[in-house]
């Protein structure tokens, strides 16, 4: 029992990770049906870039300067989410008319050009690195597990923000102006609703949250490498669909089902078998219910 609950704690600061990256999957596709795979990509990036600019500024420094970790986490955001707005401008929206298919092939395609080149810039290439900063051990017990504050920050800065998101598309009127994209994107722009732009938004959230997943997880795990963000990226896009795709909340939960599902199967099996834990436990919620946990009916086409 004692394991168990050490797990499933565990397995919550790891759900705090794809729940992020799984919300901007979700809000993608709600907006343009379209499985963005290059999506864990922009994650990928996101942290060399924040690798080199910690490895610049933090020069010196073992452990985690609160500060500087802050600032250029709300920067990665910033770049992280621009990058995913370039994307959809020069890639996305310019295929906006063809077929989904072939917009998937699209975002497959963006995926190996950010890996490849990444992989062939000189100073990050394709060995695991060690990330400039990383998170101090001290914190606070639970019974006989150890937990880290930087463990906790991680559950709460997740949180928050994945609430602020679910804020903003339910309570603003930018928010209504999404729901009606996602609803029927010719009567939105019928209506005087700046479509191009609404879209844009969307993917420079989704980026930006990839962004502060990034960050986190270099600081929590101490390491980085170029094919994270594929795996990332399919283990978000799995909770994605396993809370129910194109909802936020759904996007959450999946995360953090799928984060506890990922870490129990870890610490019981051995770390080899946690992803046919984790792939089990998707088959059989989908078995029970195949919109998702939260999922709503989403097979019609806008």
């Amino acid at each position: 029992m004692e394991l168990f609950l050490n797990e499933l704690a565990n397995g919550l600061f790891v759900g705090a990770f794809f729940a992020l990256v799984a919300v901007g999957y979700s809000m993608v596709y709600g907006i343009l049906r379209l499985i963005n795979f290059a999506h864990g990509d922009f994650f990928m990036v996101a942290a060399f870039v924040s690798y080199t600019i910690l490895g610049a500024v933090a020069v010196g420094h073992v452990h985690m300067v609160w500060f500087t970790v802050i600032w250029v986490g709300l920067l990665v955001m910033l770049l992280t989410g621009l990058l995913a707005v370039l994307a959809n401008r020069l890639i996305y929206h310019p295929m906006r008319r063809a077929a989904l298919l072939s917009l998937m092939i699209a975002a497959l395609g963006l995926s190996q050009v950010l890996e490849n080149g990444v992989l062939n810039i000189p100073s990050w290439g394709s060995a695991f690195l060690t990330y400039p900063v990383t998170s101090p051990a001290n914190g606070f017990n639970v019974g006989q597990s150890h937990f880290t504050w930087f463990q906790l920050i991680i559950v709460v800065i997740s949180g928050l923000l994945s609430l602020g998101v679910y804020l903003l598309v339910s309570r603003t009127l930018l928010g209504k102006a999404m729901r009606a994209v996602s609803e029927d994107r010719i009567a939105a722009a019928l209506m005087g609703i700046n479509v191009d732009l609404v879209i844009a938004v969307v993917f420079f959230i989704g980026g930006a949250l990839a962004g502060a997943a990034a960050v986190m997880t270099g600081v929590y795990y101490g390491q980085i490498n170029y094919l994270m963000g594929w795996t990332v990226g399919l283990e978000a896009f799995t909770a994605a669909v396993l809370g129910g795709i194109g909802n936020i909340g759904g996007a959450v939960l999946g995360g953090v089902v799928l984060g506890i599902a990922q870490s129990v199967g870890t610490g019981w099996f051995g770390a080899e078998w946690a992803l046919v834990v984790t792939f089990v436990v998707l088959v059989l919620l989908l078995w029970l219910r195949p919109t998702g946990i939260l999922g709503e009916r989403v097979a019609r086409r806008m």
